[in-house]
């Protein structure tokens, strides 16, 4: 499983990014931007549960990315996926952060975030 701490590390070391928390009513909320026209490649988000149509109660953290339409389409079909939260849906996804997608495969979406975003 990978968490938040763990994906701020990566991008970090890899892209020399800090998350940084723009919403002030979601504090923990992180957006992860370009260095140099900080736009957006990933964003990190608690969201309830019920709001991305999971059972259960309480939050998950979850990941957004920006992917090819077609990866999207056919990604969100998939356990560990959902359409995004809050972002277009069309070219952005949202992962699941509670262990249903493997380590690689999110660091590997985030990369190709990170790609087609600059």
């Amino acid at each position: 499983m990978i968490g938040r701490s763990e994906i701020f590390d990566y991008v970090k070391k890899k892209y020399d990014v800090t998350p940084d928390y723009p919403f002030e009513k979601y504090h923990h909320y992180a957006a992860l931007r370009h260095l140099d026209d900080e736009k957006w490649f990933g964003l990190v988000m608690n969201v309830p549960r019920d709001k991305l149509g999971l059972d259960g109660e309480g939050e998950v953290d979850i990941l957004d990315v920006k992917c090819q339409p077609a990866k999207v389409d056919d990604l969100k079909k998939k356990t560990g996926f959902r359409p995004a939260y809050h972002m277009n849906k069309q070219h952005w996804l949202t992962v699941l952060l509670d262990g249903t997608v493997p380590k690689q495969d999110i660091l590997n979406l985030l990369d190709e975030s990170y790609d087609l975003t600059k």
